[in-house]
């Protein structure tokens, strides 16, 4: 039997092979994450029919080459080509693309073992879980370190992502947060008269609710109202009240006070002095300590005193307009989660309707450092091959991994126009071999016909 004939069907399975890869590659174009094959061919043995002689110096003979048939190719490698596809917009809260390299780490229950994906189409289930569109757990961290830094633990494993609740806190409401600091800022009018104070006090009557502020005081004070929590985020609403009562070339005193409210709060150390300098700057010792003021609220409302540090330091004392105001509250009270965002770093963040925000995990990203030797196992998911290298965790835009592009997805990284001519370089290339096969059956039959 012809060599050429066995050659011609080595040849009509590599072609094939690449068409098929060809086909796995268009029917992908559209495919979140996707990333396309390519065939390379290579010979296979060759078939020696006389070998490579040396020169002879003292004959003065010649050297001769090899003598071989090759009997036909084979499929070299088929390769995953990693280059980032292009990126689309969505829009979706829960849309991520890498922009770099990087996988997302996913896992499908408890049993099933760690799966690595660039497909960043992510939703949010019925129980807060974040997962792919097949339903496998997104993987990250949840734990915040222990220093107050509000900065997630990335030393500790990685666990499945909920939006909702973990092991160590219910995301879905905010606790509250009872004030500790107040900053006023504004001007005292120095061209106010003086005054001897308020001759009763007064104060909130209810939680939130305004009552009287004294009943005897004359038009020389003034009331600067704001809004306090306790540690359960019930709300005050306290009144500062500030009243000058000297001047002279050294400059203007004033007094100030935070009354307390029967029945409702109780305010100590709430009292002291101003003073000004001639140029209208508070007169403030450097490294002075801090005004310090106890609010203990009614026992009726369940929870404990607290302190309050106050800040002066942003007031002046010009012959202009009182607008002495609150620049700085901190305090609030619980919330309630209305939406999410995720930022590049990773970093998935809780908006409350209470106007305030939390961490509510970090995404992780896996690196690889031969990311083309991962084995394709269906549903846009990766597995680690003993050429991938084993994977890392790292949160996005460390460790080799790239940034999250929010709102976006990454497309197939399939080229249209030249897996097209691909598929016109692999039609003629199986068209060739076809004839080859064709042409040997005439040689055989021809050979076959001689004897008649």
């Amino acid at each position: 039997m012809m060599r050429s004939m066995f050659s011609g069907v080595s040849g009509l399975r590599a072609h094939q092979t690449k068409m098929d890869v060809i086909g796995n590659n268009v029917a992908n174009v559209n495919t979140v994450g996707f990333k396309s094959g390519r065939v390379t061919f290579q010979e296979i043995f060759s078939q020696t029919l006389q070998g490579a002689s040396a020169p002879d110096p003292v004959t003065g003979r010649g050297g001769t080459n090899p003598m071989q048939i090759g009997l036909g190719l084979g499929v070299g490698a088929i390769d995953t080509i990693t280059t980032r596809g292009s990126v689309q917009r969505t829009d979706n809260i829960t849309d991520l693309s890498i922009e770099g390299d990087g996988f997302f780490i996913c896992k499908g229950g408890s049993s099933d073992t760690f799966k690595f994906t660039r497909a960043g189409n992510f939703t949010i289930d019925l129980l807060g879980n974040l997962v792919t569109s097949s339903g496998m757990n997104v993987y990250g961290w949840q734990t915040l370190k222990n220093d107050g830094s509000g900065e997630f633990d990335t030393d500790r494993p990685i666990e499945p992502i909920n939006i909702y609740s973990d092991a160590y806190r219910n995301k879905r409401i905010i606790s509250a947060k009872n004030t500790s600091m107040v900053q006023l800022a504004g001007n005292l009018d120095a061209a106010m008269p003086t005054s001897s104070g308020p001759s009763e006090t007064g104060g909130t009557g209810e939680t939130g609710e305004t009552g009287e502020t004294g009943t005897n005081q004359d038009d020389n004070i003034l009331l600067v109202p704001m809004t306090v929590y306790d540690k359960l985020g019930n709300a005050y609403k306290i009144e500062v009240r500030l009243w000058k009562t000297g001047a002279n070339e050294d400059g203007s005193t004033w007094q100030w006070d935070i009354p307390s409210s029967s029945g409702v709060y109780t305010v100590s150390d709430a009292s002291g002095t101003l003073n000004f300098t001639p140029e209208g700057k508070l007169n403030q010792a450097p490294n002075s300590p801090p005004i310090k003021i106890t609010f203990e609220p009614d026992a009726s409302k369940g929870t404990d005193q607290f302190d309050i540090e106050l800040d002066f330091s942003k007031i002046t004392c010009y012959a202009a307009d009182n607008s002495v105001a609150p620049e700085f509250v901190d305090g609030y009270t619980s919330g309630s989660l209305v939406s999410i965002s995720i930022g590049s770093d990773g970093v998935i963040t809780g908006i409350y309707d209470n106007g305030q925000q939390q961490a509510l995990g970090l995404i992780a990203l896996s690196y690889f450092g031969n990311p083309a030797g991962l084995q394709k196992v269906g549903d846009n998911m990766y597995l680690p091959t003993p050429n991938s290298g084993d994977y890392k965790a790292f949160r996005p835009g460390s460790g080799g991994t790239g940034m999250l592009n929010p709102g976006t997805l990454e497309m197939s990284n399939v080229d249209l126009s030249k897996e097209f001519t691909e598929m016109i370089i692999t039609q003629r290339g199986f068209q060739a071999n076809s004839r080859i096969i064709t042409t040997s059956d005439e040689m055989l039959q021809e050979l076959v016909s001689m004897k008649r």
